[in-house]
């Protein structure tokens, strides 16, 4: 069979997902969206690095490709930093009878979690034009859902769940965003956006909590941790330039804590530049990143992820976000309606969660 898609947005993840839809031979792109009035009546090729034209040219009118009809909209726009825009084009679209695939709006990465003011909206949606939605990505995402559930399937008993992102930033142009986001190149007293009381735990805490979920495990409390490194030497990269006494690396996480201990953890170790504190966890084999889970338990696993082969591991990580989405489009069309999460699509086995008993 095969998809009616359109792409809303051609940035950083959108042009990856564009060119992945229009390589694909079971989607059909038949709608762009494109908010700069440089990128409007643009071909899609033009605006993914293919030289064939497809005859898809982009448009900023909303309901132009709402009427479309599509079976499903590939959803990438930055939404974030303006949800209640984001909620009207994803309301719109999924009335109408078109599904929703989305690297936006990470808090929906496992809707239980999310908050009501995101979720009843978009559920009444579903329910009105029979549509579905999906929200994932590489981190928040695979990382924190797909791969922790593939190692907990080989155990017999865990312990603990550490998944964890250790990644040099430094190759990534993307200093208006990620830079200020993490707070890098800024004052260790400087609080950026991310780390604001309750922003870490909206973002990862949903992985956190769909893993007890499916353990049948009651959260204490959920807790969070930051720690910025900074440089005395200054730092020139493709991200930016960090200047000494400023904020080079970065080392956070999401802690699910169970009868007072800490046993499913969303680690972040994120640097620019291999100098980039030193002392902190560095991925294997000399590779600059990774996607990793630790189980500890009987037996302990651990799977380490590796995005980076053949390409730069910062443009992997975008490439990997995109397909991650995409490649859930028909799964997502052939779901019943409403929210869904990676637990919704796959078929896993897992073991108890808690202290070993003894041999």
């Amino acid at each position: 069979m095969t998809y009616r898609v359109v792409q809303f947005s051609t940035g950083n993840v959108g042009q990856h997902s564009l060119r992945a839809l229009i390589n694909h031979p079971d989607l059909k792109l038949v709608g762009v969206h494109a908010t700069s009035p440089a990128k409007v009546g643009c071909d899609a090729a033009e605006l993914c690095g293919l030289s064939t034209p497809t005859g898809v040219v982009a448009t900023d009118d909303l309901e132009a490709l709402v009427a479309l009809g599509a079976d499903c909209v590939v959803y990438t726009s930055r939404a974030e930093a303006r949800p209640m825009d984001t909620l009207h084009h994803l309301t719109r679209f999924l009335e109408s009878g078109t599904n929703v695939v989305s690297s936006s709006l990470v808090w929906l990465i496992y809707p239980p979690h999310a908050d009501a003011w995101l979720v009843d909206p978009l559920q009444q949606a579903c329910e009105r034009g029979g549509t579905t939605m999906y929200v994932n990505g590489i981190d928040p995402g695979f990382s924190g859902d797909l791969l922790p559930l593939a190692a907990l399937s080989l155990t017999e008993h865990a312990e603990t769940i550490t998944v964890q992102e250790i990644c040099d930033y430094a190759t990534y142009p993307d200093a208006e965003f990620t830079g200020v986001s993490f707070g890098f190149g800024q004052p260790p007293t400087h609080q950026p956006p991310l780390f604001i009381p309750g922003v870490l735990a909206s973002i990862w805490g949903g992985t956190v909590r769909m893993l007890a979920d499916r353990l049948g495990v009651q959260l204490d409390e959920i807790r969070e941790h930051v720690e910025p490194w900074v440089t005395d030497e200054p730092i020139d990269c493709t991200m930016m330039r960090v200047e000494p006494g400023q904020v080079a690396a970065i080392r956070f996480a999401v802690e699910g804590i169970v009868g007072g201990e800490r046993r499913i953890a969303m680690e972040h170790v994120n640097r620019l530049g291999p100098t980039a504190a030193p002392h902190w966890p560095f991925p294997p084999d000399g590779r600059p990143g990774v996607h990793r889970v630790v189980v500890t338990g009987r037996p302990g696993v651990e799977i380490n992820t590796h995005v980076g082969l053949g390409v730069d591991h910062n443009r992997a990580g975008v490439i990997a976000t995109a397909a991650r989405v995409v490649n859930a489009i028909p799964a997502v069309c052939r779901h019943t309606p409403g929210l869904v999460s990676t637990v919704d699509l796959p078929v896993d086995l897992l073991p108890p969660l808690g202290p070993l008993s003894p041999e």
